[in-house]
């Protein structure tokens, strides 16, 4: 449940924590916030920036961004004093305390704040200093137009619910308290705006950023699908969904990805190209593009999280300490559950086949095999070093660590297959999801009830509970332990079929390279390749195989090219430079030791049910009511 315009009073908002913000000179992309507490803290008041944000497991160190600073009361100057890297202390005052204070925003990404005469974005944990002691305050945001005739037609997208302004208007909206405040992201600009509704709630999807012949008829049509496909798979019966609107918040940009859930909205970057164009005249309708099913995927990723971490939270979430890291070893439930679920979402709601899902989730299971981080971190461990290892990767993480995200998603597809084939079907992962829902996210946010997150222990016993089954051991093994997951073994009974699809016999550094100018760039060199034993080393630049030049000319480059006149177990000369010393390297080719596997769906044959659709792994719309 979303707290509403219609719980307050006017008593209420008299005494509530009132921010005031404008986007005061975009082109040195400055905000100008005014925070007035009315009854400060008669010993002194003390304020502070979040150094993280929800969602995105990194201290970013938000306060840097305050350029300037400074407090009064009265019409007089009051003394501040900083306390830390993110946290201030106002002297004592009588009366109302005002802060004034400049933000710098300049980054172009879903976790902060961005501001240029194209449009303005912030979360509020990047902007909204925080009033310690009148959290559970309402809090009240003016968001102010900026001055001058080029921002006529600018207009505010925001789920937070409005006090005097109008839907999409600039002036006044509010919440309930402040971790309400800062998980609703405001867009404004002169964007595009569609609506639709899934189940009776209003969604609405806004684009910031030119993107010629953009078919929104499609994007909404396409978004109602996964909307409805996922509210009612929580809640099959009533179909009801955990809050009154949901705003999808979109930035396209030249080259880029990435998403940030909410609790009523989400915050997505993407490349312009990824999203569909108008068919022409003569021109049938395209196929779905790969850059644009992978766009869905991402908005079913963020909508999934409405149920999944914005309500059913880990323990460490519940409440957020946002002052410092909060380690919890279950993002491999909340992440790569939702990572699971995301692509299934797009085949059950019949926006794309099973063969395209099963090329996914292929996809998803050669990348965890790639690195051999895989067998010394486990799913749990890499869940509780996000913020010193997933979000700060450098050239060995394929060697170091293991996504939870990725291999989560098929822990999750393992489970999913384990719990159905040991009950006959009778029962899945999907009961064990709305099990997690009921007791723990549907009255997550409802006033009055007790917010809990739910521990990791608790996790895993509502996977026996609910299933009927003992799976200590698979826990043990793939979620705590550094097992590779028998996919094979687990698909076979539902007629998918593995199989390892590289060449035979061929030739490889066994490195990933990327473009550096010209040059070939070593990215990473995956531990026990041709390339380690040889000695060389991420960073390296290839000058020349055997006396020949290696280049990336022309785009891709010719590496390829010159191994594949090679045998395994050939002997090359390398050149590299590291740094500015030019260095030779004998080097023992070997096999390609990329992953290839491809999934299979078998044919039933005539009157035979078989394959995972008959056991309703990859259920459609119709199957979910």
């Amino acid at each position: 449940m979303r707290v509403t315009i219609r719980d307050y009073t006017n008593a209420d908002t008299k005494h509530a924590v009132q921010y005031s913000i404008a986007a005061r000179d975009p082109a040195a992309h400055l905000y100008e916030v005014t925070l007035t507490v009315a009854a400060p803290d008669p010993d002194g008041q003390i304020f502070s920036l979040p150094a993280w944000i929800p969602g995105s497991y990194m201290i970013r160190e938000f306060a840097r961004n305050i350029v300037q600073i400074q407090a009064e009361s009265g019409g007089r100057a009051v003394a501040l004093r900083k306390l830390d890297k993110h946290s201030w202390q106002a002297a004592p005052c009588d009366g109302a305390l005002m802060l004034h204070y400049l933000v710098y925003a300049w980054d172009l990404s879903v976790r902060a704040a961005h501001l240029d005469q194209s449009h303005g974005f912030f979360n509020g944990s990047s902007v909204f200093l925080r009033v310690h002691g009148q959290d559970d305050a309402p809090h009240v945001i003016d968001i102010q137009r900026p001055d001058g005739a080029d921002y006529r037609n600018w207009r505010v997208a925001t789920a937070l619910p409005e006090l005097k302004a109008k839907r999409y208007g600039f002036g006044t909206y509010i919440a309930a308290n402040y971790d309400e405040l800062i998980d609703h992201p405001v867009e404004t600009g002169a964007f595009e705006l569609a609506t639709f509704n899934a189940h009776g709630v209003p969604h609405d999807i806004v684009v910031t950023g030119r993107v010629p012949n953009l078919d929104m008829a499609r994007l909404t049509a396409d978004l109602k699908r996964i909307c409805e496909a996922q509210i009612a798979f929580f809640e099959p019966k009533t179909k009801r969904a955990p809050m009154d609107r949901y705003l999808f918040l979109t930035m396209a940009v030249g080259d880029g990805y990435g998403g940030l859930e909410h609790r009523a909205s989400t915050a997505l970057i993407c490349s312009r190209a990824d999203l569909p164009a108008k068919a022409s005249a003569v021109a049938a309708a395209a196929e779905m593009s790969d850059g644009y099913r992978t766009f869905l995927g991402l908005c079913s990723h963020e909508y999934f999280h409405t149920w999944n971490v914005k309500r059913i939270k880990p323990a460490a979430f519940a409440p957020y300490a946002l002052d410092s890291e909060s380690h919890t070893s279950l993002l491999w439930l909340f992440e790569g559950f939702t990572s699971y679920y995301d692509d299934l979402m797009l085949v059950r709601s019949g926006l794309i086949d099973e063969p395209a899902y099963f090329k996914l989730v292929a996809k998803t299971a050669n990348a965890v095999l790639r690195g051999s981080g895989r067998n010394k971190q486990s799913v749990a461990e890499s869940s509780f070093d996000a913020w010193t290892k997933y979000y700060r990767q450098d050239e060995n993480a394929p060697n170091a660590i293991v996504s939870y995200y990725a291999k989560g998603s098929l822990v999750a597809l393992a489970l999913d297959l384990t719990i159905r084939a040991k009950t006959d079907g009778k029962k899945s992962l999907d009961d064990v999801m709305r099990a997690l829902w009921q007791r723990y996210g549907r009255d997550f946010y409802t006033p009055g009830k007790k917010q809990r997150g739910v521990t990791e222990a608790e996790a895993e016993a509502v996977f026996d509970e609910v299933s009927g089954l003992k799976l200590n051991s698979f826990f043990q093994r793939y979620v705590h332990g550094t097992g590779d997951l028998p996919l094979a073994k687990l698909l076979a009974p539902f007629g998918v079929t593995l199989s390892d699809n590289r060449p035979p016999a061929k030739a490889s550094l066994d490195v990933r390279t990327v473009r550096d100018g010209n040059d070939c760039k070593l990215a990473n060199v995956y531990e026990g390749g041709a390339a380690h034993r040889a000695g060389l080393s991420a960073g390296d630049l290839l000058v020349a195989l055997d006396g020949l030049r290696v280049s990336m000319a022309g785009g891709s480059g010719n590496l390829e090219s010159l191994l594949s006149r090679y045998r395994v177990g050939a002997a090359v000369e390398v050149h590299a430079f590291r740094r500015d010393e030019l260095l030779r390297f004998s080097a023992k080719l070997q096999a390609d030791q990329a992953p290839a596997l491809g999934f299979t769906l078998a044919t039933p044959a005539p009157g035979k049910k078989t394959g995972a659709a008959a056991v309703k792994l990859l259920p459609r719309p119709s199957m979910q009511r």
